[in-house]
């Protein structure tokens, strides 16, 4: 079954606004939805905001609902001029930023400890342009974590969840695969501000690929 996790219901309720036959049932705090997509029976975990929250939601969908394909949709920042608002784009690759263990193994940051390399592959379907995504539990506009972001680690696109998630479902062998919709990009002044006057539109446009997406993934 494929299964949808996502951090806020502002990000789910695009989704889930599509499923037939929709219930709803709360488990450790975190809301699971349950429809049908194209005919075709799935389920989506608001799992809530941050790494630990993602990872723990992608496990429960592995776990509790036997989820075969996992699919992280959502909101996140452009770091450079290869993204634009409200542009949805797929990512192939991503990593924990914050991750850091650079003075015990010698390895770059964002390298976990059982890899030698701070990126790990995600899953992809040709729909939208490809990204890097880096994934940490900040959300700022810190000149610091700017550098790291784009002169270390190169990536395109930054949020709090997706990292995690390639990391669970690299051990369990299970495919991710995730989409991005622009809601700020670095540089063009508050994080925040830009944050808060997208997310509508970014909604919307999560609301217009969705079946798209659930057919490629599917297929």
């Amino acid at each position: 079954m494929i299964v949808f996790v996502i951090a806020m219901e502002s990000e789910a309720k695009p989704v889930i606004e599509k499923f037939e036959t929709l219930t709803k049932k709360r488990v450790h705090g975190r809301d699971i939805y349950f429809g049908k997509l194209c005919g075709i029976y799935t389920a989506a975990v608001v799992c809530g905001v941050g790494k630990v929250n993602a990872a723990a939601g992608a496990q429960y969908a592995i776990d509790c609902l036997g989820a075969d394909r996992i699919v992280n949709i959502g909101v996140a920042g452009g770091l450079n001029g290869n993204c634009r608002v409200a542009e949805m784009y797929g990512i192939d690759a991503a990593v924990q930023y914050d991750f850091d263990l650079v003075q015990l193994n010698g390895t770059p940051m964002g390298t976990l400890n059982e890899y030698s390399q701070p990126y790990l592959d995600i899953s992809t379907v040709p729909l939208y342009p490809l990204r890097k995504l880096a994934s940490g539990d900040r959300f700022n506009d810190d000149r610091a974590d700017f550098e790291l972001l784009t002169k270390e680690l190169k990536a395109d696109i930054r949020d709090m969840e997706g990292g995690a998630m390639a990391h669970v479902c690299r051990h369990a062998e299970i495919p991710l695969f995730s989409f991005k919709a622009i809601s700020d990009i670095a540089g063009n002044g508050s994080t925040t501000e830009q944050f808060i006057r997208n997310l509508e539109l970014c909604s919307k446009r999560i609301g217009e690929e969705i079946i798209r997406i659930f057919e490629a993934v599917n297929g």
